[in-house]
C-alpha cells in the first residue's frame, strides 16, 4: 500500500510539473555574458596586497616610509602563484596601486612609484613579474587600481574626485593613463577593481582594453561587491538585480532581486588575517583557522558566488610559509570533500529527481548547480533521504545559480531525491551531487542576535507646521567596511512619524560616491553600504527629513543602529 500510495504521489507530482511548465509565465531573465560567465567560473580568486604601509604597520600609506626603504629584496611572484594554486584559485588580483597612489609598475605618472626605490635599481616592475608568472602557472590576472590618490588629495572613498577642484582635470588625466598602461602592457587582465567606485570617466579606456573583463564597481560595473569583508554572502544569493541599481556603479547585495533584468554575480572577499589586508608582525598572529576558512567557502562559494581571499606579502616580497602551510590545508579539505562524489546527476532537466544509492549509505552533503548561463530558474527545492520506509528532509533552499552547497549531519540513505517546488522556466540542471565527508560534523549556524545601538534620539517638539530635520553623528557606529541597518522607533503609534528623505555622507564630502542608505519596505528603516576602509578620524554623518501625521500629539522616539544581521534580508 505505501509503495502504491508513493507511486501514486509520483505520477501526479509529474503531471503537475507537466502542467506548471507548460503554463509558466516565460518572462525573459536575465543572463550572464560570455565574459561574466568565465570569471565566475573560476570560483576562488586570490588577492595580493602589498604597499608601502606594510612597511609601516598599518592599513593605509601615510607616506612616511622614505621609498630607499622599500626594497622587497625576496619578492618572487613564482610563489605567489604557487599559493594561489594550493587551494585552487583560479586568478590572482594584484594591488597596483592602493589609496595612498604608489604604483608597483614602471611608470612615469608618479614620482610616488617603484622606479624610485632602491629595489632592483629602480628598474623593477612588479606588474610584469606577475604577469609572467600568472601565464607560466596558468592564472588569469585582475588588478586593483584605486580611482583615488593621496598624493593628489583624492583621499579614501573619493572614487578619484579631488579635495581642491582645481587638480581635478589634471589627475582625471594621470589616473586615465595609468589605467591605459596597466590594462595595455601586461597581457589579457581578466579583472579590473574599482575599490569605491570611480567617478573619473574611463568607459573609452575600459571599451577599448577591457572589453573581456569584468568591472568592479564603478560606471561600466558587471560584479558586485557583498557587502561585506567577512567573505560570506547574505542567504538567499542572487546573482540579478535592476539595471537601474546597477549603473549606479556602488550596487551591492543588498541590491538582490530573482527577477532583476540585470545579471551581476557576487564577489565576496576576506581578509586571511582577522581583521587586517596588510602584513605585520602584529597581523599575523591574527591568521584564521582551516575552520573559519571552510565555513567561508561554504557561504560564499557554496551560497553561489565567487570567493576573493587575501594573501599578504611581509617586507621581504615572500607570503609568510605559515599562510603557505594554512593555503595548502585549506586546498586539499576542499578537494577531499567534494573531488569525489558518491553519485550524481548531471546535465538534465525537470523538476524532479531520484537517485539511487544501491544500498544504504551514509551521507552528509548534497551539492546542487543549474546551468546558469540561462538564469535563475530554480526558486525552491527540497532535497529529501530515504531512510528505512521513510523520506526525511535533508536540505531546503531557494537561489542555486552557479553552486548551491547544502551540509547536514551524516544520515544513511538508500536513496536522494530532488524536489524543485518553484521555478521560473523549466529548471536545467548542471549537477546534483551526494557526498560523505569524512570526519565531518554538523554544526547548525547559531541564531545570532546582533545588538541594536542608541546613536540619538528625535523629538517632533523641534518640528515646524510637522516637519523636522535632524543631524547624526554614526562615526563611532560605523568603525568598519560594511552593511548597516538604521532605524526609527516611535513612542506615539497612532501618530507616527515618517522619514521622507535620508543621506548619508563620509568624510564630509557631500558628494561621496561608494556608499548610499536606501529605504527598506516603505518603512522607517534603512540600510546603509559602507564600501570604502574607514580610516581613523573618518565621519559618518546622517542627514533626515522627517514628517508627522498629526502636528497636535506630541511624539518621539530613538535612532538605532547595527550591524547587518547574517539572515537580514
Amino acid at each position: 500500500m505505501n509503495i502504491l500510495l508513493h507511486r501514486t504521489i509520483l505520477v501526479l507530482s509529474f503531471l503537475l510539473s507537466v502542467f506548471n511548465i507548460l503554463n509558466c509565465q516565460k518572462k525573459p531573465l536575465a543572463r550572464p555574458s560570455e565574459v561574466q560567465y568565465r570569471w565566475h567560473e573560476q570560483e576562488r580568486i586570490m588577492f595580493v596586497c602589498l604597499d608601502p604601509c606594510t612597511w609601516q604597520g598599518r592599513e593605509y600609506d601615510n607616506h612616511s616610509t622614505s621609498l630607499s626603504r622599500i626594497n622587497p629584496s625576496k619578492l618572487n611572484t613564482d610563489q605567489w602563484c604557487e599559493a594561489a594554486l594550493a587551494w585552487g584559485a583560479k586568478e590572482i588580483l594584484y594591488v597596483a596601486k592602493h589609496t595612498g597612489g604608489f604604483c608597483w609598475w614602471n611608470t612615469m605618472t608618479s614620482d610616488y612609484s617603484i622606479r624610485n626605490t632602491t629595489w632592483k635599481a629602480g628598474k623593477g616592475d612588479v606588474l610584469k613579474e606577475l604577469s609572467e608568472s600568472c601565464r607560466k602557472y596558468g592564472l588569469n590576472l585582475g588588478v586593483y587600481v584605486y580611482p583615488g590618490d593621496d598624493t593628489w588629495g583624492a583621499g579614501i572613498g573619493s572614487g578619484g574626485k579631488t579635495a581642491d577642484p582645481s587638480k581635478q582635470e589634471a589627475y582625471n588625466q594621470v589616473f586615465r593613463q595609468q589605467l591605459t598602461e596597466v590594462l595595455s602592457n601586461y597581457g589579457h587582465i581578466t579583472e579590473v577593481w574599482f575599490d569605491g567606485s570611480c567617478v573619473i570617466n574611463v568607459s573609452d579606456i575600459l571599451d577599448k582594453y577591457a572589453f573581456e573583463s569584468v568591472i568592479f564597481q564603478g560606471q561600466k560595473a558587471t560584479l558586485r561587491w557583498s557587502g561585506t569583508e567577512s567573505g560570506k554572502l547574505f542567504y538567499p544569493a542572487w546573482n540579478t538585480l535592476s539595471r537601474e541599481k546597477l549603473k549606479t556603479g556602488i550596487s551591492t547585495q543588498y541590491d538582490d532581486d530573482p527577477d532583476g533584468d540585470a545579471w551581476a554575480p557576487l564577489e565576496a572577499d576576506v581578509t586571511l588575517y582577522n581583521h587586517n589586508w596588510f602584513w605585520s608582525a602584529t597581523n599575523e598572529k591574527k591568521r584564521r583557522t582551516l575552520d573559519e576558512l571552510m565555513d567561508i567557502y561554504y557561504k560564499s562559494v557554496g551560497y553561489g558566488g565567487v570567493l576573493l581571499l587575501n594573501s599578504t606579502p611581509d617586507t621581504t616580497g615572500l607570503i609568510p610559509s605559515d599562510d603557505m602551510i594554512l593555503y595548502e590545508e585549506f586546498g586539499k579539505n576542499i578537494c577531499s570533500r567534494f573531488d569525489n562524489p558518491l553519485i550524481s546527476l548531471k546535465d538534465t532537466s525537470g523538476i524532479f529527481f531520484e537517485i539511487p544509492l544501491n544500498k544504504n549509505k551514509e551521507i552528509n552533503h548534497v551539492v546542487l548547480m543549474e546551468d546558469y548561463r540561462y538564469g535563475h530558474r530554480i526558486r525552491e527545492y527540497v532535497v529529501e533521504g530515504l531512510s528505512g520506509n521513510e523520506w526525511k528532509v535533508l536540505a531546503k533552499g531557494s537561489a542555486v545559480g552557479r553552486m548551491k552547497i547544502d551540509p547536514f549531519s551524516t544520515t544513511a540513505v538508500s536513496k536522494v531525491r530532488l524536489n524543485i517546488t518553484k521555478y521560473a522556466d523549466l529548471p536545467l540542471i548542471r549537477s546534483f551531487a551526494v557526498y560523505k565527508a569524512e570526519n565531518y560534523i554538523f554544526k547548525p549556524d547559531p541564531f545570532s542576535s546582533i545588538e541594536w545601538n542608541v546613536c540619538g534620539p528625535w523629538d517632533t517638539k523641534s518640528f515646524i507646521n510637522g516637519k523636522g530635520k535632524l543631524t547624526v553623528d554614526l562615526s563611532k557606529f560605523i568603525m568598519k567596511p560594511g552593511q548597516y541597518e538604521v532605524t526609527f522607533t516611535s513612542s506615539v503609534v497612532i501618530t507616527g512619524m515618517h522619514v521622507e528623505k535620508a543621506g548619508i555622507y563620509f568624510d564630509n564630502d557631500m558628494f561621496t560616491q561608494q556608499d548610499f542608505i536606501q529605504r527598506k519596505d516603505g518603512s522607517n528603516t534603512f540600510f546603509i553600504n559602507r564600501t570604502a576602509q574607514v580610516a581613523q578620524g573618518s565621519k559618518t554623518i546622517l542627514e533626515v527629513e522627517m514628517t508627522s501625521d498629526n502636528s497636535v500629539f506630541h511624539n518621539k522616539g530613538e535612532i538605532l543602529i547595527r550591524e547587518r544581521p547574517q539572515d537580514s534580508k
